[in-house]
């Protein structure tokens, strides 16, 4: 269903009992909420909660921004590169203000919130800048965007920045398969019928490369986080692939350091991506984290 919030429009999904603990899930750059495996949420409304998915704004079935223009994000990069002021059409404190309306219009005070890679760092804004918001925190594959942190290797950028062959539906899913063989998890390959599958019906449902863009540059204006992490109040759990190659694990040990009292754990063989095998793992943390 869409929703307004923060005065544009969300799409959300709503699962679980109304009185269930409520669970907010906040997806990465360019993915849309069923990025988040129904197995998944049905292991987490198994264990009470009520799971809220979104599109982040500019993707998916959620408003998009196209009237901003396409950003030059060679440019943006470049200025990221060398610790020059990014200027983004919208910001990831925007974002985090989106999932408190998405709350707010759910008739919701507070939810426990997870978020993975950039819905992550949506997290730490949202947790940061909205404290009673949030009751307990998960933060999967993201990262504080610390300079000192390791950056992926050319091979995980040059799959990032390449481009489906055409625009047509196989092409795209053929794009996103080649991207997740190199930033997958080497230890948890997907059934490739199975993943072929869930890229077609993700496709079909949107594709939107320049509100990934924009998300982009927003994830680049941002910078450094790492003066908001003391700010964050909530129980707090990191998860982190030691085997992820587009947000190394040095990035998941760094947060753990800098949140009071965060627990983490490292999960062997996991890289960039939720496998199927690993979400009992994932809901369990959840749990656990909502349960302090």
């Amino acid at each position: 269903m869409r929703i307004v919030a923060n005065g544009i429009g969300i799409e959300v999904d709503d699962q679980g009992l109304p009185g269930g603990e409520p669970l907010l899930l906040i997806m990465g750059l360019g993915m849309q909420l069923v990025a988040w495996p129904e197995e998944l949420v049905q292991l987490l409304v198994s264990r009470g909660f009520r799971v809220i998915r979104m599109d982040n704004r500019d993707i998916g079935l959620s408003q998009h921004f196209d009237e901003l223009g396409k950003p030059n994000l060679a440019a943006g990069a470049l200025r990221h590169t060398l610790h020059l002021p990014v200027t983004a059409p919208y910001t990831l404190a925007d974002m985090a203000q989106d999932a408190v309306g998405v709350l707010e219009a759910l008739g919701l005070a507070s939810a426990h919130v997870c978020g993975a890679s950039m819905g992550g760092m949506i997290a730490q804004h949202l947790a940061a800048r909205h404290p009673q918001r949030v009751k307990s925190l998960t933060l999967v594959m993201s990262t504080s965007g610390a300079r000192h942190l390791p950056q992926p290797g050319w091979r995980v950028r040059s799959a990032l920045l390449a481009r489906p062959a055409s625009s047509e539906a196989e092409a795209v899913v053929r794009h996103f398969e080649n991207l997740l063989k190199v930033i997958g998890s080497p230890a948890y390959p997907p059934d490739p019928e199975r993943l072929r599958q869930r890229l077609r019906a993700t496709v079909q449902r949107s594709w939107h490369p320049q509100g990934t863009a924009r998300q982009l540059m927003a994830v680049l204006a941002d910078g450094d986080r790492s003066a908001l992490l003391p700010r964050i109040q909530a129980p707090t759990r990191v998860i982190h692939g030691e085997a992820d190659p587009l947000v190394p694990v040095q990035a998941g040990r760094e947060l753990a350091q800098h949140i009071a009292g965060a627990q983490l754990d490292l999960v062997p063989g996991m890289g960039h991506d939720l496998p199927l095998q690993l979400l009992p793992r994932l809901a369990e943390g959840i749990a656990l984290n909502a349960a302090r």
